[in-house]
């Protein structure tokens, strides 16, 4: 059919020109920016079409609708595929503190200026950046990853909210993914674990292409994928031919008639035109077609070959009669039903207000440990988790649990009534995420985007395999919580393959990435109560395996001090610091006792407490001098980690302890001593320096 010999279109008509507009549009935008990916949007638009129209419970004109279905392009590269069907189906824009605008999230402009800068559209989908947007992807197996963390939140908003005849929570998660997502180690632990969930509510639309970036998937990729996840425990359906709109249905209606575990939806597609005898070269291969190869393709489609960035008359209409009216009839009554719900259940509607919008329940920080002196004191990982037992009774949304170490990264939440999740059980508030630690990261991140306050333990050392899903939280400015022990060459025995050096370093040069090191257990008190204040900020919480004393704060200053990422914790006696000794973590208490024999003999010597430099950059000036004055040069810091950094905080003529080489296999106390990590090391270095700048 022609677009030209269009009149009064019904039916399947409609269908194939709404289709058409959005491969010619996604076509068009990659070809004017000369950068792109054609050929997934051109491929897998029926499916769009089909899900989006008939299937996804989502009304564009409320965004944030919690109990909206979730749609994640995981082959993110595909985005063009998105930001057609954000601009017709007509998502309205959202701002900052989530207030509906009356404005599109995405204009044709924003289309025909594909890829360019501060652009709605980049090169691959941006959470926050682009309303409409459910988490940015691009990293091949990150949105199958977060697609699971947000399909656990589901089910636990729905076993802890829902009440009878008040079904608030009952949404589904869709998400496309491609050979490369499922390639990908991510991929295949976020789809083992939800398979062991029994996920029902999550449904994975695998298009299979057979073409990789490097030419044809066979190259590389030869397994048996349904016999694979049928093997992880999902259920598996295949449709044959991307452009079967009626299988298309029939698969999704087989999800939807599915309670009992995933779905992965096996969508053969080829990359060009959409059709089963084109294969174009160009396309598969993530570059514009080319101006000729675009007008064959619009030929094809019936389409004006001269004809840009068109959409017909009746389409965006058709749209609106569609998902539009769907989710706007669908909205209104859960509406109705929330109105009746917040009158019968108010305490639980107060909780479901406050976290939509990241704010916390009055009282959240009452009941706190505090911790005595005591020389012999405790490890962090100890006091962390009793302060996380205590904010976790406060605040019933934070939830979460460990890559398989919760008894030693102390996150288990022991208090009555805290459960675990599981297939079964969906309410339980302690995850059990296996030895999946970038499932893990990916899925925290899946399950804060869906608004619960989420943690997530494992050792320091494994925030290696981790990395992809902290940074793109950091990209996505979420609020995810990493709490991270045995930290450094104190762990001990286990050895260099499981002592982190370098981890302090790398973090802390991530942007938005807060990173936190306390040095006794009044500071992770102040650490923690810090840390739920953040909104928009992941936050890694650096602990130990090993105990380290807890320091008097009768004699030395407040805890309290935390909050300004660096403090002064004791300062010289008889006049103007001489020499600062900076400490972070289990080396605050070396910095401490070397004070107190510098002092003895006279050197005034101030200690500062710097359990995050991220949040001390963040202080004015004014302060930061006040702690580190510019005219004290002599400064030692003291880290058992990387000594990369640090000279920005004791300058060049100050001195770094740390480390420069990995660790080794030994009890704690050989190898600070081995590596030069002592009282004694500390107090020689600020002599040392003293006499350099004197």
């Amino acid at each position: 059919m022609a677009v030209s010999d269009q009149a009064v279109l019904t039916g399947k008509q409609l269908d194939i020109l709404s289709i058409n507009t959005i491969r010619t549009l996604s076509m068009d935008a990659v070809q004017k920016a000369n950068s792109g990916h054609p050929g997934a949007p051109m491929a897998l638009a029926p499916v769009a079409y089909v899900l989006w129209q008939q299937f996804l419970r989502y009304d564009p004109a409320h965004p944030v609708w919690p109990n909206r279905d979730r749609f994640i392009l995981s082959n993110g590269h595909a985005s063009m595929l998105l930001y057609s069907m954000l601009y017709l189906t007509g998502v309205k824009s959202v701002d900052s503190e989530y207030k509906v605008l009356d404005r599109p999230a995405i204009t044709l402009d924003d289309i025909t200026n594909f890829r360019q800068l501060d652009s709605k559209t980049p090169g691959h989908p941006e959470y926050r950046h682009t309303s409409g947007v459910e988490t940015t992807t691009g990293p091949l197996g990150q949105g199958v990853g977060n697609s699971v963390g947000m399909a656990i939140a589901a089910k636990w908003l729905q076993a802890r909210y829902n009440r009878p005849g008040f079904e608030i929570f009952d949404y589904n998660v869709y998400t496309f993914c491609s050979d490369g997502d499922l390639m990908e180690g991510v991929g295949s632990e976020a789809a083992s674990l939800a398979g062991h969930l029994k996920l029902p509510n999550l449904c994975w639309i695998y298009d299979a292409n057979q073409i990789t970036l490097d030419g044809p998937a066979d190259w590389s990729f030869s397994e048996d994928v349904a016999m694979r996840f049928r093997g992880y425990g999902w259920n598996v359906t295949h449709v044959g031919d991307a452009n079967d709109l009626y299988a298309l249905s029939n698969a999704f209606n087989e999800f939807l008639a599915t309670n009992d575990c995933p779905t992965l939806v096996i969508v053969n597609s080829h990359i060009g035109y959409g059709s089963p005898h084109k294969q174009d070269t160009n396309a598969a291969h993530g570059e514009p077609l080319g101006e000729d190869e675009v007008k064959l393709a619009k030929k094809f489609y019936g389409w004006p070959e001269a004809a840009h960035f068109l959409v017909p008359d009746g389409v965006l209409e058709h749209f609106q009669d569609g998902i539009g009216e769907r989710g706007r009839d669908l909205h209104s009554k859960w509406g109705d039903l929330f109105g009746q719900y917040n009158k019968q259940f108010p305490d639980l509607a107060d909780q479901l207000w406050r976290m939509q919008r990241r704010e916390l329940p009055d009282g959240w920080d009452k009941s706190l440990p505090t911790f005595p002196a005591d020389a012999k004191g405790v490890a962090t990982r100890e006091s962390s988790g009793k302060v996380l037992n205590a904010l976790a009774q406060n605040i019933p949304w934070l939830i979460g649990g460990a890559a398989d170490l919760a008894t030693s990264n102390k996150t288990d939440l022991k208090f009555e009534g805290a459960g675990v999740f599981k297939a079964g059980n969906y309410g339980g508030r302690n995850f059990h995420f296996g030895v999946r630690e970038h499932a893990m990261g990916a899925a925290l991140n899946g399950m804060v985007i869906s608004k619960v306050r989420a943690f997530g333990g494992t050792f320091f050392n494994f925030t290696d395999y981790m990395r992809p899903s902290m940074r793109l939280a950091s990209i996505m400015e979420i609020p995810t919580i990493y709490v991270l022990t045995h930290d450094s060459i104190g762990l001990g025995e286990d050895g260099p393959t499981h002592q982190p050096i370098e981890q302090l370093a790398s973090l802390r040069a991530m942007p938005h990435m807060i990173v936190m090191r306390p040095g006794d257990a009044n500071e992770v008190v102040e650490a923690w109560k810090a840390i739920m204040l953040m909104k928009r900020n992941p936050v890694a919480l650096v602990l130990t395996r090993q105990a380290l004393p807890t320091i008097d704060r009768t004699k030395y200053a407040p805890a309290s001090g935390v909050a300004k990422g660096g403090y002064i914790l004791a300062d010289a006696q008889g006049g103007k610091p001489q020499v600062i000794l900076i400490g972070t973590g289990s080396e605050l208490s070396l910095c401490v006792s070397a004070h107190e024999k510098l002092t003895a003999e006279g050197v005034r010597a101030r200690v500062v407490s710097m359990p995050s430099t991220d949040i001390f950059d963040m202080q004015d000036d004014a302060y930061k001098s006040a702690v580190l004055p510019p005219d004290i040069a002599a400064r030692v810091s003291v880290e058992a980690g990387s000594v990369f950094g640090w000279e920005r905080y004791v300058g060049l003529q100050g001195a770094i302890i740390g480390m420069t080489t990995f660790g080794g296999s030994a009890p704690a106390k050989d190898l600070f001593k081995k590596f030069e990590i002592t009282t004694d090391h500390v107090i020689q270095a600020a002599k040392d320096v003293l006499a350099k700048v004197n």
